[in-house]
């Protein structure tokens, strides 16, 4: 049985001193390393390597290299994918929904997970199945910076992090809410800059994020 030494509160420690997720589609893990090294150096700390490509193992474990950048998995949709993410070296793991399956699975592994939520019935799942922090995703398309307020009032103990439709034009304003840990985002790691292994676009975008999460 695999078996992980992370723990929630590191995991959640990092990506709440960042505050900002990248979310990446990597079709080639050709591009893993350097697009590590970009992210880095663009002055971010994790990253969420999502299995919508069947590289996805093989960049995760090809990331992990650098030890200042906590690899997470994303889009995980099966307790199979949990595991395969774990062994390659995913420190949490995301999913886009609340799956059972998946949250048990991760717990068993001892991997922090933050399941997606759209509503105030997934949430109480969440906090049944002894989790406080989640994924608000699609963030936009649900209602913004004004539904994750509603769901905050009486979900006093959650933490959000809202993905989906953020950028660095509204990113503030989800950070202004206190309920929020994090957001996830692709704007930094946008496909056609990775296509095209455009590392220093990368950086200076990882670098206008982090400016603007700390002004």
């Amino acid at each position: 049985m695999v078996t992980y030494v992370t723990t929630v509160q590191h995991a959640e420690q990092v990506i709440g001193v960042d505050r900002i997720v990248p979310v990446v589609v990597l079709a080639d893990s050709a591009g893993a390393e350097p697009l590590a090294g970009a992210l880095v150096a663009g002055g971010l700390h994790c990253v969420e390597v999502t299995f919508r490509t069947d590289a996805a193992a093989d960049v995760i474990r090809a990331m992990t290299v650098r030890p200042e950048l906590v690899v997470g998995a994303g889009t995980v949709l099966t307790a199979e994918q949990a595991e395969q993410a774990v062994t390659a070296g995913a420190r949490f793991v995301v999913s886009p929904g609340f799956g059972p399956a998946v949250v048990r699975r991760c717990q068993e592994l001892g991997v922090p997970v933050f399941p997606g939520i759209a509503t105030a019935t997934e949430i109480q799942m969440a906090l049944d199945a002894g989790l406080d922090t989640v994924k608000f995703f699609p963030a936009e398309q649900l209602g913004g910076v004004g539904m994750v307020k509603a769901l905050s009032a009486p979900f006093r103990t959650v933490r959000f992090i809202p993905t989906g439709g953020i950028d660095t034009g509204n990113l503030a304003d989800y950070l202004a809410v206190p309920s929020v840990l994090a957001v996830g985002g692709t704007w930094m790691v946008a496909p056609d800059l990775l296509a095209a292994g455009d590392w220093a676009e990368v950086t200076r975008r990882c670098v206008a994020a982090v400016a603007a999460v700390r002004g």
